[in-house]
């Protein structure tokens, strides 16, 4: 009985019960019975079915060959791309995780640039131009104008705020449009994003397109990462270039609008963002219809976008962003590429600070050097390529003005006003007659106009005058008047051509001078710079006037000057009394001479005329009480000049810009003591005169006049 209940206790057998296998050995038996299954399946043959035709078999047996195919191509690219896929993710994963672990603060990105700017401001201290890579200083996406911000991502990166680094819809896009414009797809757009165009900007800009791409996909993910979206922007805001030098929207808004980005217009931060593909073609100084152009066609994004309404767009196309008056004008380009010249290497070139240059330029005098410029030479024949230069300086040697060519210079252009080496002729003759007065010779001392023959190296030299005649007795006034060439070698030599070449360098002519007897007529070269400086020299009471445009260098900042100029460097050329005589000798250039058509009517001036041999320069350098101006005139290639002297055009360029820096000036005397010296000039001119009558009356005459009798005539004369 026991049993029967043990064995009713006991569980019963089901029909169907599985076979109990450990895991392990039901793994090992599943992955049997599959690889049985492929076995089998590989051994399977195609079986030709007779019940079927020949053809029909045949066609069979090739599809069942092409599915075979495709079947282990579609196996073989679907393990290949997996292993490639995991691959190419480890590679990306551990890029972005190498670049993240080596991207600095973002406050470390904001300012990239190698070398510091230069801003350069006017005698008034306003800004007149712009050297170096300027940073107007760091702006942020919060700070800056909302329409910049929209105007930014409306062009350059619509979902910015939506993608994490790249934009797939961006790159297939651009590669549609490239297509369709018949590029090749990586040709033209390239539909990066602002954080993959700021990895290229910060990182790899000097890389192939491919190896660029490349770099920038995981860099850009690194970045997202590493950095707020607001960060990302406010770095692409202060590092990307916007032409003329401009690195970041601070500097270009304010170095085309003349203020801050902050407070930018529609119109406004719709140019600026068009700048950011083409800084050069874009430019709004080099062309503003373009730049307009584009600018409209980035209202035209925002207002599609929605950030701006329609009124809004409509009034930002019927005004049209424009420059400022600073930034239209374009004056002083020539003047200050020669300031950041001599301004030291160690502060301007070698340093990366941003520096503030104080000048003596003044934005009048040089609108209306290079206004007069332009009025004369409109009487040119069209198509002529003759250059001039001009210099306006004052009378301590501070530039104000300079123009070193017929277009307006841009940066780096060739100056003819400081760097062109050329012969003075005629000009250089105001240094042989200060040696003189300096040196015994009176304004009014008698030298005899006429032929001479000097002994030189290769034999003989025999001056000839512009007019081929010879005035017999002249005063130095008169001969420096009518620039006779043969009066001044006379005092060259009886004076000593060492001693004109001293005065020379002591005014500032540092240029060689050799010592021939023609360098009285101005045979050496020299630049109109040197030149100006050395006739302000004479206006400056006989004291050397040392050209200089820098007044002082301060870093952006800092309240104390790092320079300053020195005005301790003047010294004495010649006496006060010889520069007054030799002020009264060049006035009479322009009042009886060969500077007639120099005259200012009413205001006294002194000047002086320059041709050189062959007629390849012109020259007119003079002064008044208040300016020195040096106008000078040629071809860059020496031809000779038809019909041009130093009285002709030059005179006229130097009368014009004489009038329009002199308006509402006082009329001020260049010469002290003038009615004395014109006394006893006319005096000085009776007795040479009744000489003459007595040299032709023999000389049994002259010794029986007597003394007296000739004082009384010398008085009749007077």
């Amino acid at each position: 009985m026991n049993c029967e209940k043990a064995e009713s206790n006991m569980v019963k057998k089901p029909k169907n019960r599985n076979i109990l296998v450990a895991p392990n050995r039901n793994h090992a038996k599943a992955k049997k019975i599959k690889l049985s299954i492929s076995n089998d399946n590989k051994n399977k043959k195609y079986k030709f079915d007779k019940k079927k035709s020949l053809i029909t078999n045949i066609k069979d047996f090739i599809s069942h060959i092409i599915r075979s195919i495709l079947n282990f191509i579609f196996q073989l690219l679907f393990w290949i791309i997996l292993r490639v896929s995991v691959v190419l993710f480890l590679i990306l994963g551990s890029s972005v995780l190498y670049y993240f672990s080596i991207l600095p603060e973002a406050k470390l990105l904001m300012d990239d640039r190698l070398r510091g700017s230069v801003t350069m401001l006017d005698a008034k201290g306003n800004v007149f131009a712009w050297r170096g890579d300027q940073f107007g200083g760091k702006v942020s996406s919060s700070t800056v104008s909302p329409y910049l911000k929209n105007a930014i991502i409306a062009t350059e990166d619509k979902r910015f705020y939506t993608h994490w680094g790249i934009s797939p819809r961006g790159i297939l896009g651009a590669i549609r449009i490239n297509l369709r414009e018949g590029r090749k797809p990586w040709q033209g757009n390239g539909g990066s994003t602002i954080t993959q165009q700021l990895a290229k900007r910060i990182y790899f800009e000097k890389k192939g397109n491919f190896e660029r791409k490349l770099k920038e996909v995981p860099m850009s993910m690194a970045m997202e990462l590493k950095y707020t979206k607001d960060e990302i922007f406010s770095i692409y805001l202060n590092r990307a270039f916007l032409g003329s030098g401009a690195y970041g929207f601070e500097a270009a808004s304010q170095r085309y609008f003349s203020k801050s980005a902050r407070d930018v217009s529609p119109a406004q931060a719709a140019m600026l963002a068009g700048l950011l593909k083409a800084p050069s073609a874009a430019n709004p100084i080099r062309n503003l219809d373009r730049a307009q152009s584009r600018g409209n066609l980035i209202v035209g994004l925002m207002k599609d976008q929605g950030y701006l309404t329609q009124a809004q767009a409509i009034r930002a196309k019927n005004n049209p962003a424009k420059l400022s008056q600073t930034a239209a004008d374009m004056v002083g380009g020539y003047f200050a590429d020669w300031v950041l010249g001599s301004a030291p290497e160690f502060i301007i070139k070698d340093a990366n600070a941003d520096v503030i240059i104080k000048t003596t330029f003044d934005k009048g005098a040089q609108l209306a050097a290079e206004g007069a410029l332009d009025s004369v030479f409109q009487n040119l024949k069209q198509g002529s390529d003759v250059q001039a230069g001009i210099v306006v300086m004052s009378p301590n040697g501070a530039v104000r003005a300079m123009v070193g060519g017929r277009k307006t210079g841009l940066a780096g252009s060739f100056n003819r006003a400081t760097q062109a080496l050329r012969q003075t002729g005629s000009a250089f003759k105001p240094m042989v007659y200060a040696a003189a007065l300096e040196n015994g010779f009176q304004y009014n001392s008698i030298v005899t106009d006429e032929p001479i023959t000097i002994e030189v190296i290769d034999g003989t030299y025999e001056p000839q005058n512009y007019s081929r005649t010879f005035d017999g007795e002249v005063n130095l006034t008169e001969a420096l008047a009518k620039s006779t060439n043969t009066v001044a070698i006379k005092v060259s030599e009886e004076i000593g051509k060492s001693r004109v070449k001293a005065i020379a360098n002591d005014f500032g002519i540092k240029s060689n001078i050799p010592l021939v007897p023609s360098m009285a007529l101005g045979t050496a070269e020299s630049t109109l710079l040197e030149m100006t400086g050395a006739y302000a020299g004479i206006l400056n009471k006989g004291m050397s006037s040392i050209p200089f445009g820098l007044s002082s260098i301060t870093i952006q900042g800092d309240n104390e000057s790092l320079l300053e100029h020195d005005a301790s460097n003047s010294l004495r050329v010649i006496n006060e009394n010889a520069a007054n005589q030799l002020t009264f000798m060049m006035k009479q250039v322009i009042k009886s001479g060969t500077g007639l058509r120099a005259n200012l009517g009413d205001r006294p001036a002194a000047g002086k005329t320059g041709t050189t041999q062959g007629a390849r320069d012109a020259w007119f350098i003079g002064f008044t009480a208040d300016y020195v101006v040096g106008v000078w005139m040629g071809y860059d290639d020496n031809r000779k000049l038809t019909g041009v002297t130093g009285g002709g055009m030059p005179a006229e360029i130097w009368r014009e810009v004489m009038l329009r820096i002199h308006e509402n000036e006082v009329l001020k005397p260049i010469v002290i003591n003038e009615d004395k010296l014109i006394s006893e000039l006319n005096s000085k001119n009776s007795t040479k005169f009744i000489n003459g009558i007595f040299k032709g009356l023999g000389n049994k005459v002259k010794e029986s006049s007597g003394s007296n009798f000739i004082l009384r005539l010398q008085n009749l004369f007077n």
